[in-house]
Formats: structure tokens, sequence, C-alpha cells
């Protein structure tokens, strides 16, 4: 039996691809760069940067249009049942790309291949290679249904709620009064600010978050709030 090529890939994924070097370039494990410095240029680790990004466009893009109610933290709980190391293994594993690995010997012998950490890796270089060749357009083409398969009934499926929205139901189920949220810190620069909020029920106070913007600030509150409940609860 011949060994795949990148052609056959581009045909599992229904993709023509221009530049096999360049789509191969997404198999070349950090392992096998470091042995065979001569026979390759570097390894995928850039192209896997590159396609967590353009993942994340993809699921978000669909959310986004899927759940036109859901607020921010609710999409970003449901990109993350999707976009995930365990999810994106799967993923390459069904399309087979661990039969394109280039890997040094330790760690081909260590089963490497079988990694999910390496697995998800070089689905996500192989997203970032798709990108660069193809553009965006055939790169969701192609990826955006395999993404889907982790969502299954996807038409049925209610985006999860933020936690804020948890912790007001939480509240209400034990007869509080609504959360409140206080901006208790502001600092920084305009570009590069960060907040700093606490959150109470009636005059508990229950716990604080940080982020890069108030509603982000709000949401770690609520989250942290909840893990507290939790253990107190436990």
């Amino acid at each position: 039996m011949s060994s795949p090529t990148i052609s056959d890939l581009g045909e599992r994924l229904g993709l023509v691809f221009h530049d096999t070097d360049a789509i191969g370039q997404a198999f070349v494990h950090a392992s096998y760069a470091n042995e065979n410095p001569d026979l390759v240029a570097g390894n995928n680790e850039r192209l896997e940067f590159l396609g967590d990004a353009v993942l994340g466009v993809i699921v978000s893009h669909f959310l986004y249009e899927r759940f036109p109610e859901a607020d921010e933290g609710g999409l970003t709980a449901f990109r993350a049942s999707i976009v995930n190391r365990s999810s994106l293994a799967t993923l390459a594993a069904e399309i087979e790309l661990d039969r394109h690995l280039l890997m040094g010997r330790g760690e081909l012998e260590s089963g490497g291949a079988r990694r999910p950490s390496l697995l998800a890796g070089v689905f996500e270089a192989l997203v970032g290679a798709v990108y660069l060749d193809l553009g965006f357009d055939a790169t969701r083409a192609a990826f955006e249904p395999l993404l889907l398969t982790r969502l299954p009934d996807a038409d049925q499926v209610d985006a999860p709620k933020s936690a804020k929205s948890r912790l007001q139901e939480w509240s209400q189920q034990h007869g509080g009064p609504r959360p409140i949220y206080e901006l208790v810190a502001s600092e920084g620069p305009a570009h590069a600010q960060r907040f700093t909020v606490n959150v109470a029920v009636g005059t508990d106070l229950l716990a604080s978050g940080s982020g890069s913007s108030r509603q982000r600030a709000e949401e770690r509150a609520a989250q942290a709030a909840l893990d507290h409940l939790a253990q107190v609860n436990a």
C-alpha cells in the first residue's frame, strides 16, 4: 500500500492545494525538525499558532449567527466546547492526520502520533496552512462541517448560559436578590486597561474578578462566585 500524500488529504477535505510543500510544513513536528535541519525549513509551531486563531474565527462566526440571543459568556463557553484539545485530537484522528506526521525518533518511539496534544496541534497547524494557501472562505468551507460534528444536533442545542446568568438563577432559587456587580479598580493605559469587579448578593460579598473589559471582569467574578458557592455547599 502506498503512503498517503498531501493530495490524498486534499481530496478528503474537498480541497485542491496550490502549494503542497507549504501544506506539508503543517506536519513537521519540532522533534523532526531538530533531528533533520537540512531536510525541512523549521517546524509547524507558527502554523499551529495561526490555525488556532483561524479556528476561533470560524467557530465564533457560526455561533454568533446561530445564537443571536446568547451573551458573550455563553458564546465563549460554547466555543470552548467545540475548540478544545480533545475534540481537535479526535478530528485529527478521523481524517488520519497522524499518517502524515513527521516526528523525531524519540517522539515516534514514545507514541507521539497518538498523543492528544500533538494531534490537536497538527490539526491547528493544518488549518493555518490551508488558510495561507487557499484563504479564509475555502478554509471555513472545509473545516466548519468537521468542527460542527463535535456538536450533535446543533440546531436543537441551546448555548450554555453565562456565569452571570447562572449566578442570577442561583440567587433566585435561594430567595436572594439580584447579584450586584461593583467596579472597584480600573488600572493601566487606555489601550491595555485592567478592570476588577466585586460581586455581592445582598450583603454577602461572594467574589472578585478581573479582565480586559468590565464585562469580562463581571463574568469572571460570577464564575468565581459560583465556584465558591459550590465549595461551600459541597
